[in-house]
């Protein structure tokens, strides 16, 4: 599937839908190949039952008139049992094939199902961050197990039903055609023809109704998802009532659609059962006018009204079948329209992977924004040489976070470069700029497991030794010895189950594990009480000592030893320099410390907090620094 589009692009609907996942069919050809020879093999069986049992039915007939007044001839007594023989054998390979056709397709629709959903899994995380900022994660989890699960229901009843069934009415159309009066095979095959286009007709408008109560179900899904992952936030306020009343509100609207759905599935199987009634007592009126003008036998009533009851029961059966794949396909579409979204931040074709030799990094005149009407970032320029570091201040929403994300190229710049090492990033493949690069998040999520996988999550390889040296130099393994289950301890959703300072501490231990030339932290002990918080600066301090680090710093007192500091205002930098100077000189640097110490002292006086912390180093000695875009 081609996800190089410029632009999102509509759902895939249809024969685009089913076309989706026949790639992964053609990897089965033998089995597929098998699975219809044995189809074939089932349904010219169930239509010879038909046959044997006119013959039956005429042997019998002749076997009675025969013995009226005497005993039937040995002989002919006979073949009627041997005909029985048959047609239990017949009964019995129908089943055998069937089973045998099932037994061969498990593979192929359950590993096409796999494969598809992979891809839909690996395309997710190629998306954009944008997306993922804007994205619900119910409805989304709700839409790719419908999907995936649909994926197998659609090859189910497309090579079990709909082609078996096809096969069958034509076969009896023109055994009726060679063998009876035409008006039979014609009154079958108009039958057939209302049906499929009443079903069809009826069902392309039920399918926008199916739609709608797909759309409501995900909402509320969504709604309940939400309220449950911010279960101490509802708690906190009391709103139980109102997410209550909320995701009711919502199940309103999809027991509308639903109400609405079941009830023109109503008015379809009673079009559908009208058109069969009419078509099987016209022929059933025929064939017994035939028998009785002796142009027909006892055996051929009996082979008509057979091969009509199998023909339409099946038929009858397909209407559903034909209903369920509308649904199906609805249902796929929700889930392979995300494989339409494109992914616009992307390897180039000639990208290379990024050589990281000495970590200098350079921005280069960088240009960045959300949105066109309000730019992030303005004609930015610095350059940290490799080894050394540099800290990164300023109000919220100055453009500290977007520094981070553009280094790790979550979005593609507006204008300018970002070079490490002379390489431009937007020329190097993804996976490799990240593998060089390692983040302390400020607000650290963890995954649903245990603490040992989440902080080998940095490098999934390595060893239980390796994870409790990271662990140790986190300030972390005390804790984790403490517990009864140790590093197998769950932490519970997004680590809900450890407090703020150990979460935070996991992600310093996972980062340390991965052992990046370039580190950045992002305010990385901001939940540390203080005296975790000079062990952890301390271990921070250790391992930054020859890689290429960027701090985020919220809090000026962690960085007040920094060499250099750089100060960014509307997307600019308005300072740059050393903690004393910034100090000495009138501006927005200024202005964030003396706001600082005084919300400090405020909070000492009044026996709510501590005075700020005494200055303590973050960041070793840099190399040369340069740095443009500002005073």
């Amino acid at each position: 599937m081609n996800n190089a589009a410029a632009g999102p692009r509509a759902a895939p609907g249809g024969w685009p839908t089913v076309r989706a996942f026949l790639p992964c069919l053609l990897q089965f050809r033998v089995r597929v190949a098998l699975v219809f020879v044995f189809l074939g093999c089932a349904k010219l069986a169930n239509i010879g039952v038909p046959l044997l049992l006119k013959t039956i039915v005429d042997a019998l007939q002749e076997i009675s008139a025969a013995g009226i007044g005497g005993a039937a001839p040995a002989a002919m007594v006979a073949v009627p049992l041997a005909l029985l023989v048959a047609y239990g054998a017949l009964r019995l390979s129908t089943t055998l094939f069937n089973e045998m056709r099932n037994a061969v397709f498990a593979k192929v629709s359950q590993l096409t199902t796999r494969q598809i959903a992979l891809q839909v899994f690996r395309h997710l995380h190629d998306l954009s961050l944008d997306f993922h900022l804007s994205r619900q994660t119910g409805r989304l989890s709700r839409d790719i197990e419908r999907g995936s699960r649909s994926i197998s229901q659609l090859m189910q009843y497309a090579v079990f039903h709909i082609v078996p069934t096809v096969f069958e009415m034509v076969v009896i159309c023109v055994i009726l055609l060679l063998n009876y009066d035409p008006a039979f095979a014609m009154v079958t095959a108009a039958t057939a023809a209302c049906y499929f286009v009443f079903t069809y007709k009826v069902n392309t408008w039920r399918n926008q109704i199916r739609k709608t109560m797909n759309e409501e179900d995900s909402r509320a899904h969504s709604s309940a998802v939400d309220a449950l992952i911010n279960y101490e936030t509802v708690k906190y306020f009391n709103n139980e009532e109102h997410e209550t009343r909320r995701f009711d509100r919502l199940l309103q609207r999809w027991e509308k659609a639903s109400v609405r759905s079941q009830t023109s599935l109503a008015l379809l199987n009673i079009g559908q059962g009208l058109i069969i009634a009419c078509g099987l007592t016209a022929l059933m009126v025929m064939a017994a006018r035939g028998v009785a003008g002796g142009e027909m036998s006892i055996g051929d009533f009996v082979l008509v009204n057979a091969f009509l009851i199998q023909l339409y029961i099946p038929l009858s059966f397909l209407g559903t079948i034909f209903r369920e794949i509308q649904h199906a396909l609805t249902d796929m579409e929700n889930m392979l329209r995300l494989l339409h979204l494109p992914a616009t931040v992307r390897d180039r074709a000639d990208a290379r992977p990024l050589k990281v030799s000495a970590g200098r990094i350079e921005f280069h005149d960088v240009s960045f924004h959300y949105r066109p009407e309000r730019p992030v970032l303005q004609d930015l320029g610095f350059t940290v040489a490799g080894g050394s570091g540099i800290a990164v201040v300023g109000h919220s929403g100055s453009g500290k976070s977007t520094l981070v994300r553009l280094l790790y190229r979550f979005y593609d710049l507006n204008a300018g470069a970002i070079l490490i090492d002379g390489q431009d990033t937007s020329r190097c493949t993804l996976q490799s700029l990240r593998a060089a690069m390692g983040i302390v998040p400020q607000d650290t999520v963890l995954f649903n497991d245990t603490i040992g996988y989440n902080i080998a999550y940095g490098s999934p390889q390595s060893g239980d030794d390796d994870i409790r040296a990271a662990a140790e130099a986190a300030h972390l393994h005390d804790f984790i010895s403490a517990l009864p289950q140790g590093y197998a301890t769950e932490v519970g959703e997004r680590g809900l189950k450890l407090s703020g300072g150990e979460k935070q501490r996991v992600a310093i231990a996972r980062t340390l594990l991965k052992n990046p030339p370039i580190l950045i932290f992002d305010e990385a002990t901001s939940a540390l009480d203080s005296l975790s918080e000079q062990k952890v600066q301390a271990a921070i301090r250790a391992v930054s000592a020859g890689r290429t680090t960027l701090s985020i710093a919220h809090r000026l007192s962690t960085v007040v030893d920094a060499d250099l500091i750089l100060v960014l205002q509307n997307g600019r930098i308005a300072q740059s320099g050393a903690h004393p100077q910034l100090l000495q000189q009138e501006g927005p640097y200024r202005q964030m410390w003396q706001a600082q110490q005084d919300n400090a002292r405020r909070h000492q006086g009044e026996g709510e907090g501590e005075a700020a912390p005494a200055a303590r180093p973050v960041l070793h000695s840099p190399q040369p620094f340069t740095a443009t875009g500002g005073p």
